[in-house]
């Protein structure tokens, strides 16, 4: 089902870049509930690619940080 996914991964990228104008570090919640009213199969393929996208930012703010405390930048 790539379509399901393409959907998904597309509404994830852009609910994620606009917490912050929102002021929501939860808004995709909403939008998972939104979205699941309608069609439980797009709501779970929306909220695996939020999970994604947050273990990648987290991943890569870990990764930022030991290079800097070995570096002496931090």
């Amino acid at each position: 089902m790539a379509l399901v996914d393409d959907l998904a991964d597309a509404l994830a990228r852009d609910v994620l870049a606009a917490q912050p104008e929102l002021d929501d570090d939860r808004f995709y919640d909403k939008v998972s509930a939104a979205v699941g009213a309608l069609s439980p199969t797009l709501q779970e393929a929306f909220m695996t690619s939020v999970r994604l996208r947050l273990a990648e930012i987290r991943g890569r703010r870990f990764l930022e940080a030991a290079l800097q405390a070995r570096r002496g930048e931090g």
